[in-house]
């Protein structure tokens, strides 16, 4: 189903991470990390150009995930947010209002599907 797409995955629980990895691998996709911090999620976005898509969490122990979702985003890259909180951060829903947000839990065929949705396009 995501046939090759290469996701980051910006998660701060574990077993939440290790649980979007999981699903991912199942449905043919490669995992980029999981990254729990935003330092990391910084660092993973820098230093791999080939990510086509993201599972983000918005709240991470050193800050919300919006500097690494608009950099995301600069590039192209497909973002869905995956988070337990409300939805975004002030403002981000009004530059990106195409950005899909899930609220903890989803089916994760759910997930997959928007996943999907948000590389549609994406040459792997």
């Amino acid at each position: 189903m995501l046939n090759g797409l290469r996701v980051l995955v910006v998660e701060d629980d574990p077993a939440i991470a290790t649980d979007i990895s999981d699903l991912i691998e199942r449905a043919e996709g490669e995992v980029i990390g999981p990254v729990g911090s935003l330092r990391e999620a910084r660092q993973a976005v820098k230093a791999d150009q080939a990510i086509h898509g993201a599972v983000l969490d918005v709240n991470l122990g050193d800050g919300d995930v919006t500097p690494v979702l608009e950099s995301l985003r600069a590039r192209k890259v497909g973002v869905v947010v995956y988070t337990g909180s409300a939805g975004l951060p002030s403002g981000v829903g009004d530059r990106h209002p195409d950005i899909v947000v899930l609220q903890k839990p989803v089916q994760p065929g759910r997930l997959v599907g928007e996943i999907q949705r948000a590389c549609r396009g994406v040459s792997v």
